[in-house]
């Protein structure tokens, strides 16, 4: 694609833009590069086809919608559109071959000169962040029905059109859906979602995606050059990546970069030192040194290693962000390791890469994105974002070894080491796999100390062995187990047989219908007889004889009753846990915790069964045994 001229741009400069000395007065990178046709847009080649098609063949839409993020050229894109659609050529009227719109405005006429400059009659710019109410819109409105003073179409540009009310939207629909034939919309926006869809729809949308690194950086260095500005290839890709696909962010940026360099290097060229000094960057070497020490538990390193990148200026989120991108690098080559051969690879990502992502598994590098994740948001919003990295740093640090849930419960059962290498030495036992920490109590039981009571060593040897018990019943569980025979109907004896069956087959209508509205009057096996509660559902007797019948094969007879019958299942356990709260406030803690804090009360009462040994009587047999105890 083709870049704009010197020349070309100059002449966008208006009349009055000279200096004290009679030279041009100084434009930004952004302004005086600006592109004047199609040709010279960047990274759009999509809409450059569909628009220069359209125009030559006559099927040009009354109304545009460009969007995209921000810097990608939506309001060039627009001042393109009113030139071609108002161009008369070079030679003016008097050019017979030029009747009608173009796709390639010469820039030189008086119409593309205008709207260059911003200064056309029948061009006219609305900047709807500032005028967003009902009323700026019937302004635009009424003048829709006069025609050009001289250009070939009326041409409204309206910027930021999301931020325009709900009223003006509507006001504008029947003009926009049905306007004047000399009369065109185009409609800038960075965010479609805003946008009713009545007026989506009435529009021609083209989105205008972000410019590609590597077309972004080669735009740069074009500019640079003409610039007579020497600049790295190295400085160049690091100014596209943090223009993020805006051109207009790249171009101040590299407007920055220049300045930064001055006059008293010489010819000396740009370099990517000194853009990481400018944006903050951390150098890529360092920041390999960072995650590579970071995953082997050396937190020192790291810490001093980023000290030193914040002294020298780095920005922590900026930091932070190349540690992520250093992660999905490393990632993408475990997945994909001919990318190491695409183009823009830095050096440091060339040599290190392959062997820093052959040393870590998928899991740990998934855990580390995540992690690094979360503690970019925490970086951003902590009062001091330094604090914050190196907290992040060291959670990193003491979680880089251990192992994922199946590596666990694999080593665990296999009665293993762990998966993978032990844990460095600076990562805390915490931080070591759950075999290592299974393996501790009965290493320190065996060998008890003289110095220690016997009664504590003895407490020690049978910790360990619950341990040793725990894992071999891991191993049970991990062990295939055998398929089950299957079994005949279920025999239900009593009505609690019932009851655990229909919460078996999980039938939770008819479960709660049983607990809360079922008074049992009789039970034997075949025949139940019960009275309903108040509210119960009038088909509760068939729906439970045909459950029975489908679960045991046998006919059940289930009669209604008039008798009192037994209170519900749910009656039951709240009369239960009643009886359960009044025996627990007769205890004496619980009563004097009842009367040091008045207003409290007993809201449940939970019974636990502790498998304790009986450690007492073993003790003492001990000391029976040994005469010297």
């Amino acid at each position: 694609m083709t870049e704009p001229t010197a020349p070309a741009a100059e002449s966008l400069l208006p009349a009055d833009a000279v200096g004290k000395a009679g030279e041009a007065a100084y434009r930004v990178l952004a302004r005086k590069y600006r592109p004047a046709n199609f040709a010279e847009l960047v990274g759009q080649e999509a809409l450059v086809r569909t628009l220069t098609n359209a125009i030559r063949r006559g099927r040009l839409a009354h109304a545009f919608l460009l969007t995209g993020v921000r810097g990608v050229g939506k309001t060039t894109t627009a001042r393109i559109i009113a030139r071609a659609l108002n161009c008369i050529g070079p030679n003016g009227k008097q050019d017979g071959k030029q009747d009608g719109p173009t796709a390639e405005p010469c820039g030189v006429c008086e119409h593309c000169v205008a709207i260059g400059e911003d200064r056309h009659m029948d061009v006219l710019e609305m900047d709807a962040a500032s005028r967003t109410g009902v009323d700026d819109i019937r302004e635009l409105i009424e003048s829709v029905r006069y025609r050009p003073t001289s250009a070939r179409y009326k041409v409204y540009i309206v910027d930021e059109v999301h931020m325009l009310s709900r009223n003006a939207f509507n006001a504008l629909l029947k003009t926009l859906e049905e306007p004047p034939e000399h009369v065109k919309f185009i409609f800038c926006t960075t965010e479609t979602g805003k946008i009713p869809v009545t007026v989506l729809s009435r529009c021609q949308r083209f989105d205008l995606r972000r410019v590609d690194i590597d077309a972004l950086a080669g735009h740069l260095g074009s500019i640079a050059h003409r610039e007579a500005a020497g600049i790295t290839p190295e400085a160049l890709a690091l100014l596209a990546r943090a223009a993020d696909g805006s051109v207009r962010d790249g171009l101040s940026l590299l407007d920055q970069a220049i300045s930064l360099a001055g006059q008293d290097d010489g010819d000396k060229a740009i370099d990517d030192a000194q853009i990481r000094a400018m944006l903050g960057l951390a150098d890529r070497g360092v920041s390999f040194d960072i995650l590579d020490a970071v995953m082997r538990g050396d937190v020192g390193t790291a810490l001093d290693a980023m000290a030193g990148l914040y002294e020298a200026g780095a920005d922590p989120v900026s930091v932070l962000e190349d540690l992520l991108e250093l992660t999905h690098w490393l990632t993408r080559l475990k997945v994909v390791p001919a990318a190491i051969d695409a183009p823009g690879v830095s050096e440091a990502e060339r040599t290190r890469g392959p062997e820093m992502a052959k040393g870590l598994a998928m899991s740990v590098l998934t855990r580390t994105w995540q992690m690094l994740l979360k503690g970019l948001s925490e970086v951003r919003t902590a009062p001091r974002p330094a604090q914050a990295f190196e907290m992040v740093l060291i959670r990193l640090a003491y979680a880089a070894d251990l192992p994922s849930p199946a590596e666990a419960l694999q080593a665990m059962a296999t009665g293993g080491d762990g998966a993978g290498a032990a844990a460095p030495s600076s990562v805390p036992p915490s931080a070591q796999p759950p075999s290592a920490h299974a393996a501790q109590p009965a290493s320190r039981a065996s060998a008890p100390t003289e110095s220690r009571p016997r009664a504590v060593q003895k407490t020690q040897a049978i910790q360990a062995g619950q341990t040793v018990q725990a894992v071999q019943t891991v191993q049970a569980e991990a062990a295939p187990r055998a398929r089950p025979e299957p079994k005949g109907p279920p025999a239900l004896a009593s009505f609690e047989a019932v009851i655990a069956l229909a919460a078996a087959r999980r039938e939770a209508t008819l479960l709660a219908h049983l607990e809360n509205y079922l008074h049992l009057v009789s039970f034997e096996p075949g025949r139940i007889e019960f009275r309903p509660a108040d509210g119960a559902p009038s088909n509760l007797a068939g729906r439970l004889g045909e459950f029975l019948k489908a679960e045991t094969g046998d006919r059940w007879v289930v009669t209604v009753s008039r008798g009192d019958g037994a209170a519900t299942v749910q009656q039951q356990r709240d009369a239960a846990a009643e009886e359960s709260k009044a025996k627990a406030a007769e205890h004496p803690l619980v009563r004097a915790v009842m009367e040091n804090f008045p207003g409290a009360r007993i809201e449940a009462v939970r019974t636990r069964k502790i498998d304790v040994p009986d450690l007492a009587s073993e003790i003492e047999a001990d000391e029976d045994d040994d005469p010297s105890s």
